[in-house]
């Protein structure tokens, strides 16, 4: 049975890049989901409600029914462990003052908490700044290149010459990752996590579709590949027929430049092995569950992908290649690839 994970984002970013911003846009959203936050100091989030001064190993309860905790690095399992046993749906960690970015991601993905999951390495850039950053910090280079999603911040304060020249560099370092413009730290929080999955929902765990199902019946209607937001865009694929175990992984694997977050359920369909998969990335950080079938549920694939500068057209090609040939034998030993991925209950 697929758990229910709280996802741990981490934000990363150098001083003046927008951090805090970005964690008061999500905390401020209306977007029904309970978010616990890990930062060092309180009084860099400012929250009205929040009257306090920062110190390490406390929690404060605000008042949309979130968590803000600050705590060192050698806290943050604890802290981590003391979230998931509360009432929270994501968890983001302020990466930048805590620890080395790096250092937290290793330590999130060798958790031993059954109740977390990697969410994703978000790297804030001011772009106003950056090549200036990079001078001062040359290790601004390594943060963008390990990245998962990159969010180029501050756009308003350049040309329109400028932050073109900035984003190119910026793409450059971050290679494949997906690259984000904006201003004030804004971000689409579905970017990051989905809407409120409870635990009578909690083994279905597909909330993206649901929230692109208007932009499905712009799409079907004949009004092409809508976006959720001027800076992603959004692919469904869906397949009656069982998928290939090596030629899904193989693209989970080396995913097309630009895509971000990979939900939804597989069936491969292989003799012994006739389970449903719920499958999740984020970046190149990829993560099986067997998940039960339920009532009514289909013996077919279905994925929601997200991504900035993205070719739905190409995703939806490689997508369909990777459907089974018929014809082809599909032993067994398939479906080593996706092990290597399952994480055990």
């Amino acid at each position: 049975m697929a758990r229910r994970l709280t996802p741990v984002v981490l934000i990363a970013g150098f001083l003046g890049s927008g951090k805090t911003s970005l964690l008061n846009h999500l905390l401020r959203g209306d977007h029904g989901v309970r978010i616990g936050v890990i930062v060092n100091d309180f009084g860099s989030v400012g929250i009205d409600s929040m009257l306090v001064a920062g110190q390490v190993d406390s929690t404060v309860s605000l008042s949309n029914g979130c968590l803000c905790c600050a705590v060192d690095v050698g806290e943050m399992d604890a802290m981590l462990d003391r979230l998931t046993r509360a009432d929270i749906d994501v968890i983001v960690v302020e990466a930048s003052g805590l620890a080395e970015p790096r250092t937290l991601v290793r330590m999130i993905l060798g958790s031993e908490n059954p109740r977390v999951g990697y969410g994703g390495l978000v790297v804030l850039v001011d772009g106003a700044e950056f090549e200036d950053s990079r001078g001062r910090h040359p290790e601004l280079d390594l943060h963008v290149r390990m990245a998962d999603l990159v969010v180029l911040n501050k756009s308003d304060l350049l040309s329109a010459d400028d932050a073109e020249t900035v984003r190119g560099r910026v793409e450059e370092l971050a290679e494949r990752a997906p690259v984000l413009t904006t201003s004030h730290g804004r971000i689409d929080p579905r970017l990051l996590f989905d809407e409120v999955a409870r635990a009578d929902d909690a083994p279905r765990q597909l909330r993206l579709d649901e929230l692109l199902l208007e932009q499905e019946h712009r799409h079907h209607a004949g009004d092409g590949h809508s976006h959720l937001h001027d800076g992603y865009r959004s692919v469904t694929f869906t397949a009656a027929s069982p998928m290939d175990p090596r030629a899904l992984v193989r693209f989970l694997e080396e995913p097309p430049a630009g895509l971000y977050r990979v939900k939804g359920f597989v069936y491969f369909g292989i003799d012994g092995h006739t389970e449903r998969y719920l499958v999740q990335t984020v970046g190149r950080h990829i993560r099986f569950d067997l998940a039960p079938w339920g009532r009514g549920a289909r013996r077919h694939t279905e994925l929601v992908l997200i991504g900035a500068g993205i070719d739905t057209d190409e995703i939806e090609d490689s997508l369909a290649r990777c459907v089974a040939d018929p014809a082809a034998d599909q032993g067994a030993e398939s479906m080593t690839a996706v092990h290597r991925y399952v994480v055990e209950a």
